[in-house]
């Protein structure tokens, strides 16, 4: 294709050539006026001056007339050249070149765009069939350069569009089929094939910190004759090295039950597949132990630094230790994965943590002038229980103390309405959110319970403005963390807020005297939270039971307190009998909101209900309450129902959990029913490559 230039240059140059050929033209004038001035001195002089004017006039003349054709031509011929020369250059240019119009057709290729053309096979003779990224809504709106990228007959380019306008441009240089167009579109193709596989090498060969714990060492030592116990660790750290050692990498034993190692990032896929199989494979070294050794594992990736990894790693492993144990998270900028987490632990019989836990509290609440205590928004039993607790124990520390509520919900009511200024409590004691913000200052301790999850918590505009958090709560963590808190308790062992509260207690301060109605208020959470000592409950769940007994909590008081009025009844019994088996082991039911004060609680009893039918894993049971579909999900032990939840947005523990989803009734059920196929899949695809390896092995 020519070169094309401005109009406006074109008529600069030939007017500066124009002039240049008249410049002896006007030495003649000038000229003639000298050798009159010779004649008026001496007229000999000007005689014979004469003849050399005339022969000057004549070659200026001839010059003028006959050499500028000859001038005009030669520059013509050196425009032709060079044009010519660019052309052929453009032509053979190594990168793919193309002239198109603002539809992507084809006007001018340049050789190596045409090969390219050719061994696509496509046809068209336009971008958009060429390559599918480009649209001609992209062509129509470009006012500026614009690089995209693409793929072609497995190579990988960046496409580089930029416009050129037509407007100026004699016309003779432009192709006949674009003076239509108003404006061209000068496409490169830059073959980066190399340099993205450079780039994928050195990713891939970048080192990945990891860390590897061992959850219930001393529990699982203990469960074995002393003489089993160095071959028991002997078999796992072997199992651990072999496991690092198949991707190239290096494995260091920090302390007895904590291990550090190395590898490189192109594993980490690998890993990724396999679903960190090391987890099962543990689980399985048995040699007499009553209790399967189980690891956490945290991974950190993507960091700038290889400290940076560390530090990840670490998170990770917090993470992964908060959640439970039994499974492995891989940490990066602004992405956390789960793996594992199927199995539900044990809780830990060490009250060490707890007294830590207290102590810490304690001088957290001395170093305050006012507390605020919050639970999660539509509060339950063990959250209102939990915050009682809590300010009981700023009472024995003489601390003003607030708890921030602002829906009473029908299962909390009962207990709510015992805290009255005429049983000797306060005015203030209970706030709502809106309060609760106009009073909170820099000397307020806030003390969130039974939820580390900010944005459903009752007032997150607190968690903002106040200087001080804590964070006490029985659920599994996930990505969404209060961030900040001084002081975060997060014990997964525990069956509810109110246990470890009850434990707090008898550490914070000596001698706490409970009342009659705080001790229910505890004693109830344990109750609902465990469906009367049915779910997650251990030998620390009884003893935290039996020391509410002694501060005068009534079980008989409580029962009443609890028991459903009919038209909740009837629902629940209409949730139950409607129930759908899903996938043979799984029952899904929804419960009617209609006429019912708080049919979240009412769905949650249904889904306990459900659990007591022979063959039934796992029960979730689905209401709509304020425009919101509420999932409850319960399991016994063969269930992890705190990984399905996570699926959905929610969370919780692996037999108690629970969603919310801004969709309809229908979408929620489909998207359930999704999950459950996904996490039956993993679980299989989990089982697959275990008993590979496994065979390997062996």
């Amino acid at each position: 294709m020519k070169g094309k230039r401005n109009v406006n240059t074109q008529g600069t140059i030939k007017k500066q050539l124009w002039l240049y050929m008249q410049w002896p033209l006007f030495l003649s004038v000038l000229v003639i006026l000298m050798n009159v001035i010779v004649c008026l001195m001496d007229i000999g002089a000007g005689f014979a001056m004469c003849g050399f004017s005339a022969l000057y006039l004549i070659v200026s003349v001839f010059l003028f007339v006959f050499a500028r054709g000859r001038l005009m031509a030669g520059i013509v011929e050196f425009s032709a050249d060079y044009a010519w020369i660019q052309k052929k250059l453009l032509a053979d240019l190594d990168v793919p070149y193309v002239v198109t119009d603002q539809t992507g057709r084809f006007l001018w290729t340049n050789d190596r765009f045409t090969a390219l053309e050719k061994e696509a096979r496509v046809k068209g003779g336009t971008l958009m069939a060429m390559f599918p990224e480009v649209t001609k809504e992209v062509l129509a709106d470009l006012e500026e350069k614009v690089s995209i990228h693409t793929s072609l007959g497995g190579r990988h380019y960046r496409m580089d569009f930029k416009p050129v306008p037509t407007e100026g441009v004699d016309p003779e240089q432009i192709p006949e089929e674009a003076e239509e167009t108003s404006d061209l579109i000068a496409v490169y193709l830059f073959d980066e094939t190399d340099l993205l596989e450079y780039e994928k090498q050195i990713g891939d060969q970048k080192m990945v910190a990891g860390l590897i714990y061992l959850d219930n060492y001393d529990e699982a030592l203990e469960s074995i004759e002393e003489v089993r116990r160095s071959l028991l660790m002997a078999l796992i750290e072997r199992r651990i090295n072999k496991y690092i050692s198949t991707m190239n990498g290096v494995v260091k034993k920090l302390e007895k039950d904590k291990y550090f190692f190395i590898i490189e990032n192109r594993y980490v896929e690998e890993l990724r597949q396999q679903r960190f199989s090391i987890l099962e494979d543990i689980k399985a070294v048995n040699i007499g132990n009553e209790m399967a050794v189980t690891l956490s594992i945290g991974l950190g990736l993507g960091g700038d630094t290889y400290g940076q990894n560390y530090e990840y790693a670490r998170m990770a492993i917090d993470m992964a230790l908060a959640r439970g144990g039994d499974q492995a998270v891989i940490k990066s900028p602004g992405k956390d994965e789960y793996f594992g987490g199927k199995a539900l632990q044990p809780e830990k019989s060490t009250r060490v943590k707890a007294r830590v836990k207290a102590h810490a509290l304690r001088e957290l609440i001395g170093a305050k002038d006012r507390l605020m205590i919050m639970g999660h928004r539509l509060g339950d039993v063990d959250s209102f229980g939990a915050s009682v607790g809590v300010f009981r124990i700023a009472a024995a520390l003489n601390k003003k103390a607030h708890i921030v509520i602002s829906d009473i919900t029908s299962s909390v009511r009962p207990l709510y309405e015992r805290f009255s200024v005429s049983a000797g409590y306060p005015e203030d004691m209970f706030l709502t959110r809106e309060q609760a913000e106009e009073m909170i200052d820099d000397n307020t301790l806030l003390v969130v319970v039974d939820v580390s999850r900010p944005s459903i918590t009752e007032a997150p505009e607190l968690l903002k403005r106040a200087k001080t958090t804590v964070v006490l709560d029985h659920h599994r963590q996930s990505s969404e963390k209060i961030g900040g808190a001084v002081l975060s308790y997060v014990e997964p062992y525990a069956s509810s807020a109110c246990e470890m509260v009850a434990e707090i207690l008898q550490y914070t301060a000596d001698h706490i005297k409970m009342r009659a109605q705080e001790a229910d208020a505890m004693y109830a959470g344990i109750l609902i939270d465990t469906n009367y000592f049915r779910n997650q409950t251990g030998v620390r769940t009884f003893e935290a039971a039996a020391y509410l007994r002694r501060c005068g909590a009534d079980v008989t008081r409580v029962r009443k307190m609890f028991r459903d009025d009919m038209i909740n009844y009837k629902a629940k019994a209409q949730a139950v009998s409607q129930a759908e088996v899903f996938e043979g082991n799984f029952a899904i039911s929804e419960c009617p909101s209609e006429g019912i004060e708080n049919p979240t609680i009412v769905a949650a009893q249904a889904a306990n209900e459900l659990l007591e039918i022979k063959g039934i894993k796992a029960s979730v049971v689905l209401c709509q309450y304020n425009g919101v579909i509420y999932l409850s999900a319960r399991s016994i032990d063969e269930v992890n129902v705190q990984t399905l939840m996570e699926k959905l947005g929610g969370g919780g523990h692996g037999a108690v959990a629970g969603a919310q989803m801004h969709v309809t009734m229908e979408e929620a059920k489909e998207r359930l029913k999704a999950a459950i196929r996904e996490e039956l899949e993993s679980d299989n695809a989990g089982n697959n490559v275990n008993d590979n390896a496994g065979n390997n092995a062996n």
